[in-house]
């Protein structure tokens, strides 16, 4: 009987677990089924390009994984019953059907967090899915010169927004609210050259601001200014999948499953969690942010312990760390922030042209991971051994 591995999501964390999956089992011994609701593979790191009007290339799922031995489902997840070891899925023409798994991936990721603001939800755009950069798309071309778009949130989203809003629509007042300083987890230099360029696109920056409400032209700050905003664009952080917390898996307030270094679930073994998903430790103890940088090794290391669980090979033992924030100032500009292993920012930083070469370069290197899921990794397909437990056992004795 074949080993039933079902992965939950196709983004960047979802497409590189199940390609990675494909290269280290043999087909015959296991099936690998990819879940997503979307059939094209959406590069989450340029919905502020599709939002501010660029055309980006489409990436059919079913293209990317041909041949590789991954089945591809497109569904909307509605339920895990992690007892009974089965997932419930609507498909787009409205049926539904449930798929059993002996290990599951939890691959949804994170959407946008409205942070409780009244109106926000009601109110204000985001660029943290495709359904809502199209959606700014729309609303933006429909603005008339001179019209207010606010952009709420100051981290590594808002200022890719702003900025690209900016410099496709100069006719546009924009204006950035943040509730601390202006780039204040950079490094000096980093700061510096952020504040001039958003002088540069005449981006107004509201500093050291705390937004209490969202109305549908206007936003409303904590001493009671209200703030012109034909478009509201909401930035402040990600909100987890809420699948994970309808289980009995363990998570943690923020809805993520609490894992161990290896991904796996510390509740329910079967289960694995990656990318914002995951609750997972990194270098200092400290939980890895929700990011792609992120996503990638968080998957690398699961699908790495499951096939070692399942062949008796040794356990991965990577240190997920970080290297540097890459932020995209338009099309044109940059910045490069290196940090250390644990995300803090040290002195040194790329900017300018050469810094957006850098982050292009990132940008895609990251889709044409995804697009060749299975290529650039060695052949290594290891046969499963059925006593799962006692192959289990001897992993983890190894370990």
């Amino acid at each position: 009987m074949q080993h039933r591995i079902i992965v939950l999501g196709a983004g960047y964390a979802g497409t590189v677990a199940a390609g990675r999956l494909a290269k280290r089992l043999h087909r015959d011994d296991v099936t690998i089924t990819l879940v997503n609701a979307e059939p094209d593979f959406v590069e989450r790191v340029r919905m502020h390009q599709l939002a501010a009007g660029q055309d980006l290339r489409p990436r059919p799922l079913r293209e990317m994984f041909a041949g590789t031995g991954v089945e591809l489902r497109i569904a909307r997840v509605t339920g895990v019953d992690v007892d009974r070891r089965t997932v419930t899925v609507a498909d787009p023409d409205g049926g539904t059907g449930e798929l059993a798994y002996d290990t599951l991936v939890h691959a949804l990721g994170s959407g946008r967090h409205d942070q409780g603001v009244p109106g926000a939800a009601e109110h204000a755009f985001e660029v943290a899915s495709r359904p809502g950069a199209l959606r700014l798309r729309e609303r933006l071309a429909g603005l008339a010169a001179g019209q207010p778009v606010v952009v709420v949130g100051g981290g590594l989203t808002g200022l890719e927004a702003a900025t690209e809003i900016a410099e496709a629509r100069p006719d546009l007042a924009v204006g950035l609210v943040t509730r601390g300083a202006l780039g204040d987890w950079l490094s000096d230099k980093g700061r510096r050259h952020l504040r001039k360029v958003l002088a540069r696109l005449g981006i107004t920056v509201h500093e050291h601001t705390a937004v209490t409400a969202v109305e549908a032209d206007r936003v409303v700050t904590t001493d009671g200014t209200a703030v012109p905003a034909a478009a509201t664009v909401w930035t402040t952080g990600f909100a987890a999948h809420p699948i994970a917390r309808a289980t009995a898996l363990e998570v943690t307030g923020t809805g993520q499953v609490v894992v161990d270094r290896t991904m796996r679930s510390v509740s329910h073994p079967d289960v694995y969690a990656v990318g914002d998903a995951a609750w997972a430790m990194g270098p200092g103890d400290k939980p890895l942010r929700m990011s792609c940088a992120s996503g990638g090794p968080t998957a690398w290391q699961a699908a790495d312990a499951i096939a070692a669980r399942l062949t008796g090979g040794k356990l991965p033992d990577l240190t997920i760390r970080y290297f540097n924030q890459c932020v995209s100032l338009g099309r044109g500009d940059g910045l490069i922030q290196y940090v250390t292993a644990d995300d803090r920012s040290v002195g040194a930083a790329l900017t300018g042209r050469l810094a957006a070469l850098y982050k292009e370069l990132v940008c895609k290197g990251a889709a044409w991971g995804v697009a060749h899921p299975t290529l650039g990794l060695p052949v290594r397909r290891r046969r499963v051994v059925r006593d799962t437990n006692r192959t289990e056992q001897a992993v983890e004795a190894a370990a």
